[in-house]
């Protein structure tokens, strides 16, 4: 639902004038007539479908249906990378997969290919593409592997975005971020050090951190349609030790600007008289907003204003998360613990390339199918050229399939037979190994054979939304005139953006200083209603409203924000605009477990442990196994799951 339409009704005419009016002036009728209208006939058909057969090739609707790059036009269907729009889980994508797991669709008779393999991998994810590497290792580097991905791009999250419309490429993060190093098994070490990565090396090429390096940021905006007027408060970080001068000017009720006085001014330990492990179960209980009620005395509107802060990190709001979990995060509140302000000592100093985790995907394609990107290193990476067309040959030992869902996997006499849909066909192929390198959650639909047990423990894994808007602006000028880098944003769809840039690995370069063309990611989930009570229902309530945003609304969101924060510093909206890549992903982290929604399992009766177990001759590899949603976890957990695959007779 629109901000001008009422429950029930339709907007009134006055009202999509006013729209319309508002949408011109913000540049939305730049050069974007398709980017929706096949995604949505899609739909359609699928909501319209009766009987038991689902017509796959209403639904194969391909890819880039939403791709058009604001004032540039379509985009070229043959490299992913560069489609703007629409992208993540893009239209096209999807539509298969729900039509099996919401309406229980059946499908025609798969199509045998004459095609056999050693491995076959469903998604090729850098957990799909690791579990082929780790193959190799272990049967053969002759070994003919098929990874099927039902996007137009493999690395699952790990997505790159590039952009062209202002000049030279300009590299963006589409999901999965960085690599936290310190967290490495020495199976991920290894992993990375047939890869050629050097992890120390690219510590030492970036400069970026999350936006902090502004001189006045963080910041906070604090838009006029939630807070009554458009009002940017710099040098505002809610974690940090806030003095009366600045609370001043958060537009909150008086009473809230008081409560916020006393709160950052309190010292007293409100847990005295609790030992240390009494004090941990105690905010383990309780909601972090629970805590800022109870022992931090603040107002509603003054805790509304954390309500958004784990949007990017965790993917949920700040109510999902445990006091305890909230301030190991960095929220604050350990000086009414005894603890004090100091964070001197506080850093993330992660590896990063330009593209994010992108660059890692693209580093294992490359040596599973040297002929995509011959003499591809990691020193090179972000700057190589891949040919698509040499993804899937039959020549070639490995071959990668983009896409094509996966609707079937069986266990067989001799080996694995899998079925999917790829341009409207059902397919069939078999193999002697199956790795399921795909979320959780759909596994039960495409294995219904799987004792039931597993089934539930898989359904239990609700991955957390996440979206990732890459907005190409012209140049930085209206951002350094007013300081910043790096603002929340608590009234908006986004809680967070920042510029990206400094980061110069992988043979790209992008000062830090650079004015631009410079990419603007919007960070975060999107917030489920109040009635979503646990944290099951806040997740799916999320990914409801994620799909059911067009990408005109992202649009609409993203110009509004750029408007009202930097329109008063000079932006022009409808100029200053290149390019804006939306990059949903409604299955986005993998399902961490949380203090206030689940059980502390004995070892080995996790919902994780219960349903990675191998079954037949398939494995399971991806970070839903390991119940992390980190990049080295996916490693892993592919690590293991092929070590779990028989050994053919």
């Amino acid at each position: 639902m629109t901000r001008d339409q009422d429950p029930g009704k339709g907007p009134s005419v006055d009202r999509v004038s006013t729209r319309k009016r508002r949408d011109k002036a913000l540049g939305m009728e730049t050069a974007i007539s398709r980017r929706d209208l096949l995604h949505d006939a899609a739909l359609t058909t699928l909501g319209l479908t009766v009987g038991s057969t689902l017509p796959v090739d209403a639904l194969a609707a391909g890819p880039g249906t939403s791709d058009v790059s604001v004032g540039r036009g379509p985009q070229p269907e043959s490299y992913p990378p560069t489609r703007t729009g629409l992208r993540g889980s893009h239209p096209g994508a999807f539509e298969v997969a729900h039509g099996l797991a919401r309406e229980g669709k059946a499908f025609p008779e798969p199509e045998d290919l004459e095609e056999s393999y050693d491995l076959v991998v469903v998604g090729a994810g850098i957990s799909g593409l690791a579990a082929a590497h780790y193959y190799q290792q272990r049967f053969g580097s002759d070994a003919r592997i098929l990874l099927l991905e039902n996007h137009d791009d493999f690395g699952g999250h790990a997505r790159r975005n590039e952009f062209h419309q202002g000049g030279p490429m300009v590299l963006s993060m589409g999901g999965t971020h960085n690599l936290e190093w310190w967290k490495f098994s020495k199976t991920v070490k290894g992993f990375l050090g047939e890869h050629g990565v050097n992890l120390r090396a690219m510590r030492k090429k970036k400069d970026f951190a999350y936006g902090r390096s502004a001189p006045n940021s963080p910041a906070m905006w604090f838009d006029k349609d939630t807070y009554g007027e458009d009002r940017l408060v710099a040098n505002c970080d809610l974690t940090e030790r806030l003095g009366p001068d600045l609370i001043d000017q958060l537009p909150i009720s008086t009473a809230g600007r008081e409560t916020f006085k006393a709160f950052y001014a309190g010292r007293k330990n409100v847990l005295e008289g609790y030992d240390e492990d009494e004090a941990e179960e105690y905010l383990r209980s309780i909601s972090y907003p629970e805590f800022l009620r109870r022992h931090g005395g603040l107002t509603e509107d003054a805790i509304q204003l954390f309500a958004k802060q784990e949007h990017g990190g965790w993917g949920v709001e700040m109510r999902a998360l445990s006091a305890m979990e909230a301030m190991e995060d960095g929220a604050p509140g350990l000086h009414l613990l005894g603890g004090g302000w100091d964070r001197d000592g506080w850093d993330y100093p992660v590896a990063m390339w330009p593209d994010g985790n992108a660059s890692l995907a693209r580093l294992q394609v490359a040596k599973l199918i040297q002929e995509v990107a011959p003499g591809t290193t990691a020193d090179n990476v972000a700057l190589a050229e891949f040919a698509y067309d040499q993804l899937d040959r039959p020549e070639h030992a490995v071959r990668l399939r983009l896409n094509s869902t996966v609707i079937r996997t069986e266990n067989t006499d001799d080996g694995v037979a899998v079925s999917y849909v790829n341009d409207g066909r059902v397919l069939r192929v078999k193999a002697k190994h199956g790795i399921l390198a795909c979320y959780h959650v759909i596994i039960p639909h495409l294995f219904p054979e799987l004792p039931k047990a597993q089934r539930e423990a898989m359904k239990y894994q609700v991955k957390h939304p996440l979206v990732l808007t890459n907005v190409l602006l012209r140049n930085t000028d209206a951002l350094d005139k007013l300081g910043i880098d790096n603002v929340r944003c608590p009234g908006r769809l986004h809680d967070s953006l920042f510029t990206f840039r400094g980061i110069n690995t992988g043979g790209y370069e992008h000062d830090l200083e650079d004015k631009g063309p410079v990419s603007l990611v919007f960070w975060g989930s999107i917030s489920p209603p109040d009635s979503a009570v646990d944290v099951h229902s806040q997740l799916r309530a999320s990914r409801a409203q994620m799909l059911g945003l067009r990408f005109e609304d992202y649009e609409r969101e993203v110009r509004t924000v750029l408007d009202g924060l930097l329109g008063p510093a000079g932006f022009d909206v409808q100029r200053d605009v290149l390019a804006i890549t939306v990059n949903r992903w409604p299955h986005g982290y993998a399902y961490e477990y949380l203090d206030l929604w689940d059980e502390d399992w004995p070892d080995g009766e996790a919902p994780h442990e219960i349903a990675r177990q191998p079954f037949g001759r398939w494995a399971i590899a991806n970070a839903d196994a390991g119940a992390s949603a980190y990049t080295h976890v996916a490693i892993d957990e592919a690590f293991r799951a092929v070590r779990e695959l028989p050994t053919p007779a």
